[in-house]
């Protein structure tokens, strides 16, 4: 059975803050905007992207990674695919079961096929979510609740066959302004009771009904554009955020985070940070067999 390939338990994610072990990466080696799919690489299409400094920049978000006891399993990037970088979009971990994600956008669609001979090498087993779009960086955990982004990439037919697969979840949509591409690029949680939160993306609805389970913390519409809420938590209250973002890293170590700053910025120009360059798969460390 494709979907289910066996019965052991290789895979394990119970939210988005908690210790990362292994997490799955590709390098920008192909990197360029193509086609327009996104509001920020509106504004970089002309100049688009220096995949030399791209590259640099990658390495050393992988080295920072590595340092801190993370395994970085490395996907083989491919000239077709521009925006191979994302790795979260095309899939994601909840619980001990991967997701492989259907991509909305035509230019990105196949991404995930890689991804699929990776488990099916490693046996690790996965489901493929099939019946409508959904793409990682709308889907956010934190413990038993899923929250989904309702976006251009993720429709409601993918939320409700997740919902089907997930009857010990709460799975809970959260529409917001579609220009700002995946939830994850206005909201994002840090801790049990801490979220980024950009409000401009949010009816006051889903802002309070998010304000009424988290202390939200702020960011505003230029640290928005610099992907400042897209940074990814390591645990213990570690995590990875972008120099520039000087506002809200100031915030988070007023709140006792420690961030780790490392320059992705030629990267951010195709619209994701960190957390978009990164797929976690598990929260301790099994061996594994790259693909060549």
């Amino acid at each position: 059975m494709a979907n289910n390939l066996n019965e052991e338990l290789d895979a394990s994610c119970t939210s988005e803050y908690s210790i990362l072990s292994q997490v799955i990466v590709c390098e920008p080696r192909y990197m360029e905007i193509r086609e327009v799919i996104n509001e920020t690489q509106k504004e970089f299409k002309e100049e688009n992207i220096d995949r030399i400094l791209a590259m640099k920049q990658h390495a050393n978000f992988v080295t920072a990674l590595r340092n801190e006891g993370v395994d970085v399993i490395k996907l083989p990037p491919q000239s077709t695919y521009p925006e191979q970088v994302f790795t979260r979009d095309i899939g994601f971990t909840i619980g001990n079961t991967v997701y492989v994600a259907e991509m909305a956008n035509a230019i990105r669609s196949g991404e995930e096929l890689l991804l699929k001979l990776w488990l099916e090498l490693n046996e690790i087993r996965y489901f493929n979510v099939s019946k409508g779009n959904i793409e990682g960086g709308d889907v956010i955990l934190d413990g038993k609740t899923v929250y989904i982004g309702i976006s251009d990439r993720t429709n409601e037919k993918a939320i409700n066959e997740l919902q089907g697969l997930l009857p010990e979840y709460e799975v809970i949509p959260v529409p917001f302004v579609e220009k700002y591409l995946h939830l994850d690029c206005i909201f994002n949680i840090l801790s049990p009771t801490e979220a980024l939160v950009f409000p401009d993306a949010l009816t006051k609805k889903e802002l309070d009904f998010l304000g009424s389970r988290y202390d939200l913390i702020e960011v505003n519409g230029d640290e928005q554009f610099t992907m400042g809420t897209n940074v990814l938590s390591i645990g213990n209250k570690k995590l990875f955020s972008l120099p520039c973002n000087k506002k809200v890293n100031n915030q988070l170590r007023e709140r006792g985070y420690e961030v780790i700053e490392v320059d992705i910025s030629e990267i951010i120009k195709s619209g994701g940070s960190f957390r978009c360059c990164t797929m976690p798969l598990l929260r301790s460390k099994s061996k594994v067999t790259e693909l060549r």
